[in-house]
């Protein structure tokens, strides 16, 4: 009875001091759980944002917009193959509503067989006129013919006769003169009469054949191989039933799926480092497992604001390097834009940088000393340290109970510089420290490192 009691004492007093020197060890090894390694490699400042697909090339499909010609202001949408059908070229697309225009046809129809008809009875009525005239110029020849008979045959009658009948002769050729006279007017009435009917029997049976060829373009077919992808028409896509103007009636795109580019816009505080040709890491949310290149091809120069956004952003249009039959318009992408890139350098993480008095940077070591770094390029979590530390170092996240009051070991270089320091440095790293310093006050006590 006495050896279990001993027993049961002595392993108690084992639990108890190993509970002890667990949270001894733990307490005394607070500081390490929130250590850094200095790390010396490539360093990448990356702007993160999302797009959406679009093809860099694409067609317009247009439905028939000669149809304004015949007072036809807007046309309605029959029947259409589904948006995202891969069609050959001359497949059918959609096909528009003749109603109203093959009323104007029948009009038209009506009103060219009148003119037609005013046409056939002009010609009549121009053969009987011209005739009539004809014949009397031929009755007239024949009285002047008649007169000149009779003075011939009264040389021998008295002067008086005789001058009677040359009277009669002169006034029988005067009055065959107006005759052919008339001829050559009526010639030209009936000539103006022609014409003018002619010109509109010509004007009608254009605009009929006109009528009848824009027929045959309300069945829209696809000019070249593509996906159809239907526009935004008045804030919603065209589909059946939709009214489309024909000052403006493109019905579908066809897009180019060889090559692909992201439209994406990216805030104002990053876009001054945004520039045509840097190098883009793409990936698709339909394919996490792909991975893309693409470059930066246009940085637009005027800002817009976003719906349901208060920030102002500026539209990238990013290419996609590669041609995959699995991209689609409208995809979502995500783009990191590489927009530098150094290599063999040391950084740490942002939380691991303080500022005094709004000019010294200085991380805190493992060895106790509060340490001036000159910063180099951020980016989301690291900053680039040029001079005041080496590879393999370690710097704390927080700050130390030992490193409240102590100095700060300065660097000889920034001597007179540190005010030059630029604010563009300053900022993220005071943002970082402020969001990090209620995460680090949560570490728990009794964590190792």
């Amino acid at each position: 009875m006495k050896k279990n009691l001993i027993y049961v004492a002595i392993g108690s007093v084992i639990v108890i001091g190993a509970l002890y020197f667990f949270f001894a060890s733990g307490s005394a090894g607070v500081e390490n759980n929130i250590l850094a390694n200095v790390n010396k490699g490539e360093f990448r400042v990356e702007i993160t944002t999302s797009g959406e697909l679009e093809a860099l090339r694409s067609v317009q499909v247009f439905g028939p917009a000669e149809a304004r010609r015949f007072r036809i202001g807007n046309f309605t949408i029959d029947k259409m193959v589904d948006e995202g059908t891969v069609v050959k070229k001359g497949d059918f697309i959609c096909s528009i509503d003749k109603t109203e225009l093959f009323g104007r046809l029948e009009d038209r129809r009506l009103d060219l067989e009148q003119t037609k008809a005013q046409y056939e009875q002009i010609q009549l009525d121009t053969s009987l006129n011209l005739r009539v005239e004809r014949d009397n110029i031929l009755n007239q020849e024949y009285i002047v013919q008649e007169q000149e008979l009779i003075l011939e045959q009264s040389q021998f009658e008295p002067p008086a006769i005789i001058k009677q009948n040359e009277y009669n002769v002169e006034k029988a050729k005067r009055e065959l003169d107006q005759a052919r006279e008339r001829y050559r007017i009526k010639s030209l009435q009936e000539k103006a009469r022609m014409l003018e009917i002619a010109a509109k029997l010509r004007e009608d049976q254009l605009e009929v054949d006109q009528m009848v060829e824009v027929l045959d373009k309300f069945v829209v077919t696809a000019p070249q191989d593509g996906m159809v992808i239907y526009v935004d028409y008045r804030g919603s896509k065209v589909k059946e039933g939709s009214q489309i103007s024909t000052w403006n009636p493109v019905v579908a795109t066809l897009p180019d799926l060889s090559t692909m580019q992201s439209i994406t816009y990216v805030n104002e505080v990053d876009i001054r480092r945004v520039k045509v040709g840097q190098r883009v890491e793409l990936g698709m949310d339909a394919f996490p497992d792909k991975k893309y290149t693409g470059e930066v091809t246009k940085v637009a120069n005027v800002g817009q604001q976003r719906p349901n956004s208060d920030a102002k952003v500026f539209e990238v249009i990013i290419e996609v390097n590669e041609s995959d039959p699995m991209l689609r318009p409208s995809m979502t992408s995500s783009n990191a834009i590489i927009a530098d890139q150094l290599d063999d350098v040391i950084y740490v993480p942002l939380e691991a940088v303080n500022v005094e008095n709004d000019s010294i940077n200085y991380v805190y070591l493992r060895n106790g000393v509060k340490q001036e770094v000159l910063l180099g390029l951020t980016n989301a979590n690291d900053v680039v340290i040029e001079k005041g530390l080496n590879e393999g170092d370690y710097v704390y996240l927080n700050t130390p109970d030992w490193g409240e009051n102590l100095a700060v070991n300065l660097l000889e270089e920034l001597n007179g510089k540190r005010n030059q320091d630029s604010q563009e440095e300053e900022e993220p790293i005071a943002a970082a420290n402020s969001s990090f310093s209620s995460t680090s006050r949560s570490v728990s006590k009794n964590s190792t490192p």
